[in-house]
């Protein structure tokens, strides 16, 4: 389990018993003992059963107005975004095992863990298995990352051009997830080493 000992946010009293009542037994157990939580230093936002703040809303980004099925095509209606990184890269139980989706290409990787063997391994060493240098990094530069907010990064990661080194800057969480939702879905169709223009 994760120590919340840590923790920079832990959610409010549950207030969508609908939500709540569609989810797995392994994460609904999870959001008893705590309703959603942001932990190593934001590098890791499980998100609760509530309608606020709306940025930790479960149901917003399953079904509600950023739900990710809608915005990825790699995304099932019944696969459940029930975490996410610093980056805005989201983590979804599917079939009861967790998958990644790249934020930023839209692809999906399988990680063969089910919910507690991800939680455990987040646990025992999360800058490994999160890749969090980056938030280390901005961290170091500017501060911690506040609840609610996402790291944004430019050039974006999959590009070549990040090799070089690449900016950073906290935004809004929702604002993140709309960019590389969009993102995705204009890249989707270019092969690799395709050049984009940024406007």
């Amino acid at each position: 389990m994760i120590d919340l000992r840590n923790a920079s946010f832990i959610g409010p009293p549950q207030s969508d018993p609908k939500t709540m009542a569609k989810l797995p037994p392994e994460l609904r157990d999870l959001l008893v003992t705590a309703n959603g939580f942001i932990v190593f230093g934001g590098g890791l936002h499980v998100r609760g059963v509530c309608d606020v703040p709306d940025w930790h809303s479960l149901n917003r980004v399953w079904t509600g107005d950023h739900a990710l099925a809608q915005l990825y095509a790699a995304v099932r209606p019944d696969d459940i975004p029930f975490a996410q990184d610093f980056l805005g890269d989201q983590f979804l139980l599917r079939s009861g095992l967790v998958i990644r989706l790249s934020g930023e290409t839209g692809e999906i990787e399988d990680t063969g863990l089910d919910l507690m063997l991800f939680l455990d391994s987040a646990q025992e060493n999360p800058d490994r298995f999160l890749s969090l240098g980056l938030l280390r990094q901005f961290e170091r530069d500017d501060g911690p990352l506040e609840p609610g907010k996402l790291l944004s990064v430019y050039p974006p990661l999959c590009c070549k051009e990040a090799a070089d080194g690449a900016s950073l800057r906290a935004i809004s969480a929702m604002e993140r997830i709309g960019f590389l939702a969009d993102f995705a879905r204009q890249i989707s169709s270019a092969a690799d080493g395709t050049r984009i223009r940024f406007t």
